[in-house]
């Protein structure tokens, strides 16, 4: 007579923990750190070069509590987990010389782009040109399209390599000079991306063909420090 009652009760318990698998966690509007100060703990590196030469000199290191992106060998640290609805607030300097470098959002596959980028919207900040926009394999749409977005006859609006893929930022004038730390905010909500430095809107696009994604940080020629790297999700 215990079989009936070792059934429901088994029967009851497989209910609940599907339950809980179904039920999403609670949305949070705590600040996530990113990066922990201490060790590149919560990401991981593509760097191309490092196939064929594992030993190869690290793109990024942890310096006096800061990320830094050596420049070279060129490639990408990328945040292990992905994220959706936020704000990001960083804060970034080229240490010795004006160079490029770039945060990437959206991003998914990698090396979607001349063996190199991974698929993403790039949110530029090669000295003089902070804010703009990169398509790559994914694409996203601004006012303005026309003139912002410069293309050569027979180009199309998107992210591959034959494309129109730069989308001009809405302000110059908005960086400090080099040696100086700039304050860069970045909010994807849904397919909606809005970009400050230093308390600037630089640029705002919408309709992305990407929701959510990785988050990365390019090695891209000269060296660049990071600090903050800090998240917020944003309430729904």
């Amino acid at each position: 007579m215990k079989y009936p009652i070792l059934l429901s009760s088994l029967a009851l318990a497989l209910f609940s923990s599907a339950q809980a698998e179904e039920k999403q966690p609670e949305a949070t509007t705590k600040p996530i750190a990113l990066f922990n100060g201490t060790d590149l703990t919560g990401w991981h590196v593509d760097v191309p070069a490092a196939d064929e030469k594992p030993d190869i000199k690290p793109s990024f290191i942890v310096r006096d509590g800061k990320l830094v992106s050596m420049g070279t060998p060129r490639g990408h640290i990328i945040t292990d987990a992905s994220y959706q609805d936020y704000r990001l607030e960083l804060e970034y300097r080229f240490a010795n010389k004006p160079g490029n470098c770039g945060v990437l959002v959206y991003t998914s596959t990698p090396r979607a782009l001349y063996g190199m980028f991974p698929a993403s919207i790039e949110v530029q900040m090669n000295s003089g040109d902070a804010g703009d926009f990169w398509c790559i394999a994914e694409n996203i749409e601004v006012e303005n399209m026309e003139a912002r977005r410069p293309r050569k006859e027979g180009q199309a609006f998107g992210g591959t390599a034959k494309d129109a893929r730069r989308i001009l930022n809405l302000t110059d004038g908005s960086e400090k000079p080099v040696g100086e730390w700039n304050q860069m905010t970045i909010e994807c909500k849904g397919n909606e991306l809005k970009v400050w430095v230093n308390g600037d809107l630089v640029n705002h696009g919408t309709n992305c063909t990407a929701d959510k994604g990785q988050i990365a940080l390019q090695a891209e020629g000269v060296e660049v420090e990071f600090k903050g790297l800090t998240l917020t999700p944003l309430a729904e």
